[in-house]
């Protein structure tokens, strides 16, 4: 980081959308209080954005427009680049690699940019001794990083498990409360701005996927590896689903969780699950997020609050542009990028645990003999059964909460029991937490 004599951190801005417009905002509503906890004036100097006469209630008149972000990276009255145009590949690679590369610090809410080019980036960050900072990639508000990488770092952390895609726990929330289908909460979801018009980096995963790699590699001090990741969505879930689970003491969430095998591979998972109503998990709701971290000294370590949005995103980027003003440099990934290790990695054939299942079979005497011999010769012993509905010509719904299993036993058990002629779709299986 740079500071000139007047003791002012130049910032250029790449991207004025919600997250970048947010910034804009902060800094000049609270420049005051920055000043005060820095020391340091931290002023936006230059911007960038797709459409330089569009309206978005800030006041540009004095910062230079820039028209290619990546000539940020070289202003000579930029310190430190903030990247928030978001999308793993160029222009936002290719502007916080040069940004670096010429020395200048960079703060990014960029999550996908970090799951899959993180080790590189920590790598040039390291060599051109310019920060690389990411707290609002990571659940917005929730200052989770700071957490890991500075509040726990004394600790051995075993697991992380996390709800951190505000969409998707909306519409988990929303269906519980309504009894409305998937695709209806949806669609409103959608209307009111909680979900894109493309929801599938949400719905299907992805983007809790993103945010996991990254905690992953900050616990374990492992490359970040989204490619072994295992990532199930929440778009065949049904409100039937929700209200049994809830019988049986449980609520439905989207979880990440990333953990630590006794045999030393590290198991990155995401996938809705049932989660206890006894963890504190169980009650993030609406576009909330939660995490839960189990540390070898500090026991359990639960934090909640908004995890996306102007605000609470924005304020994570303000959070790390005072970290630069007050000096902090440090590995991006918590240790050097070169000790950061390639860990075998785990999948969900690995994950060990109790599971929940959802078969629609056809309403006739001899169901449950077929399935029961699969599930012998996998291993899988039943906890309990329960049949809903039983009418004349109408599939009914068959739920097994298993005992203790693996994810391989129910992945292969699932596939025999899917080309029985009676079971007419797919079987649902869902991770039952115990934390």
């Amino acid at each position: 980081m740079a500071k000139n004599q007047e003791k002012t951190l130049r910032v250029g801005l790449a991207g004025l959308g919600t997250v970048g417009a947010g910034t804009f905002k902060i800094l000049q509503a609270n420049a005051d209080l920055i000043t005060r906890r820095t020391g340091v004036r931290i002023v936006v100097t230059a911007v960038n954005a797709r459409n330089k006469g569009k309206d978005r209630g800030i006041d540009l008149s004095s910062v230079e427009w820039v028209d290619n972000p990546i000539d940020l990276a070289s202003h000579p009255d930029v310190d430190v680049v903030v990247e928030a145009m978001g999308g793993e590949n160029d222009p936002a690679l290719s502007l916080v690699k040069t940004a670096l590369q010429n020395g200048k610090s960079v703060v990014t809410a960029n999550k996908a940019l970090l799951a899959h080019h993180g080790v590189d980036l920590s790598r040039l960050s390291e060599k051109h001794n310019a920060p690389l900072m990411f707290e609002a990639a990571v659940a917005g508000g929730i200052p989770i990083i700071k957490m890991i990488r500075e509040g726990l770092a004394a600790n051995n952390i075993s697991g992380l498990y996390g709800i951190m895609n505000g969409t998707c726990n909306y519409i988990l929330t929303t269906m519980e409360r309504t009894g409305e289908s998937f695709s209806d909460v949806l669609e409103e979801a959608q209307k009111l701005g909680y979900a894109e018009a493309d929801p599938t980096l949400d719905v299907g995963g992805g983007d809790s996927g993103h945010k996991l790699v990254l905690l992953g590699a900050l616990a374990f001090g492992c490359q970040p590896d989204y490619q072994n990741l295992s990532v199930e969505g929440i778009d065949r879930l049904s409100a039937e689903d929700i209200l049994i689970a809830g019988e049986f003491g449980s609520r439905i969430k989207l979880i990440g969780q990333t953990v630590k095998l006794e045999d030393g591979r590290i198991l990155q998972m995401v996938s809705p699950c049932l989660v206890p109503r006894t963890s504190p998990l169980a009650h993030v709701d609406g576009v909330l997020n939660g995490i839960l971290s189990q540390g070898d000294f500090v026991g359990l370590s639960f934090v909640e609050g908004r995890g996306a949005g102007e605000g609470p995103t924005a304020s994570a980027i303000v959070s790390d542009l005072m970290d630069l003003a007050n000096g902090v440099n440090g590995p991006v990934f918590g240790i050097p990028a070169d000790q950061l290790q390639s860990s075998p990695s785990a999948s969900r054939d690995d994950w060990t645990g109790e599971f929940y299942m959802r078969l629609v079979v056809q309403d006739r005497p001899g169901v449950i003999a077929e399935i029961a011999p699969i599930l012998r010769d996998h291993q899988i012993s039943i906890e309990s059964l329960i049949q809903r509905g039983r009418s004349a010509d109408q599939p009914v719904t068959i739920v097994i909460i298993t005992h203790q299993t693996t994810g391989k036993n129910i992945r292969l058990a699932c596939q025999e029991i899917a080309d029985l002629p009676s079971v007419l779709d797919d079987p649902l299986t869902l991770p039952i937490l115990k934390i």
